[in-house]
């Protein structure tokens, strides 16, 4: 399952970085044609995103990285009190 998903990570980051540079740089394109370009250029941008927050949670739950030291809720909220003063 994480080959897959760092297949699709690839897949879509190059989808976003070929279809959004078509949609900022062609000249000659009608705008049905930029459009597409740029929807597709989204989509690839919110597909990368999506691929890699999973491919970090794989990674922190594996140990193969550091996990990210969030704080439990009762040490965030006895700093927040702590912080103004």
């Amino acid at each position: 399952m994480t080959k897959l998903i760092s297949i699709i990570n690839v897949i879509a980051w190059a989808g976003f970085w070929a279809f959004g540079y078509l949609a900022l740089t062609a000249e000659g394109l009608t705008e049905g044609q930029l459009v597409i370009a740029a929807i597709l250029a989204f989509a690839g941008l919110v597909t990368g995103i999506v691929a890699y927050m999973k491919l970090v949670r794989v990674t922190e739950q594996s140990g193969y990285a550091k996990s990210s030291r969030q704080l439990d809720v009762v040490t965030r909220n006895r700093a927040q009190e702590e912080w103004g003063r």
